[in-house]
């Protein structure tokens, strides 16, 4: 049997995220059939992480078994040949029996972006925030810095957090701001929690706007109460940018 590892890009904002669900359609239920088309084989994909629906992947990374001995070179460009427009592969190889896209993952990198003008940006509308309300990026990256480090990020877990453990490890964040407006909020860690970088970055806004002290942001990281934080910022903002072994 022979496992193999994809990098993929891919827009999310036709799908309900990654994982396979009945009756709605997925990032993991279309690469499948596709391979499985290819292969002639019942194929399992398994990501290295579950992106919520609209969210998008610059570098996601997945594997799947296969018994099949088509080369890998064939396979990367049949299975770009089923896929629609909106997923690639850009990258496929064979690895030892050992890899898996999952488990050996040692921290992720996700982006999410802003779009802070009086105007609205027609070709981001899919892909970044749009916040009119002048923002301080300075105070943003400030406070972005109280994440880094080993601590219990209750506070930014969505509802049904679906885990007990809410403790992770940042081990980078940084705010960058472009001559365009846009905002860059990079965020590195071992591990994330449901809609934990969009708690994060929706939190970040209120400190960027005014509305919050350095002091009082540690006090939300502190607190570990969901309640205590901004909102959500919506998923198209937000991309997997990395995924580091």
């Amino acid at each position: 049997m022979r496992i193999i590892k994809m990098v993929l890009e891919y827009e999310g904002t036709q799908y309900h995220g990654w994982q396979y669900q009945v009756d709605r359609t997925t990032i993991q239920q279309v690469l499948e059939e596709c391979i499985s088309t290819i292969t002639q084989e019942d194929i399992r994909v398994i990501g290295s992480g579950r992106t919520d629906a609209g969210v998008h992947a610059i570098n996601q990374v997945a594997h799947f078994a296969t018994s099949s001995n088509i080369k890998t070179r064939n396979l990367l460009m049949g299975i770009n040949s089923l896929l629609p427009g909106d997923i690639v592969v850009k990258d496929l190889m064979e690895t030892d029996g050992a890899f898996h896209a999952r488990y050996d993952a040692k921290s992720k990198v996700y982006l999410y972006q802003i779009v802070n003008s009086p105007v609205r940006a027609a070709l981001y509308r899919h892909y970044a925030w749009f916040v009119r309300e002048p923002l301080d990026a300075g105070k943003m990256r400030e406070a972005a810095q109280l994440l880094i480090g080993t601590h219990d990020f209750s506070s930014f877990c969505g509802t049904n957090c679906g885990v007990k453990n809410h403790v992770r490890t940042v081990l980078n964040i940084d705010v960058e701001m472009n001559q365009h407006s846009m905002i860059k909020i990079y965020v590195e860690a071992n591990g994330f929690l449901k809609y934990m970088v969009r708690n994060i970055v929706g939190t970040l806004v209120d400190a960027g706007r005014g509305k919050l002290s350095l002091m009082e942001f540690k006090g939300i990281l502190e607190a570990k109460d969901r309640r205590r934080a901004g909102i959500t910022a919506p998923a198209y903002g937000l991309f997997l940018k990395e995924v580091k072994y």
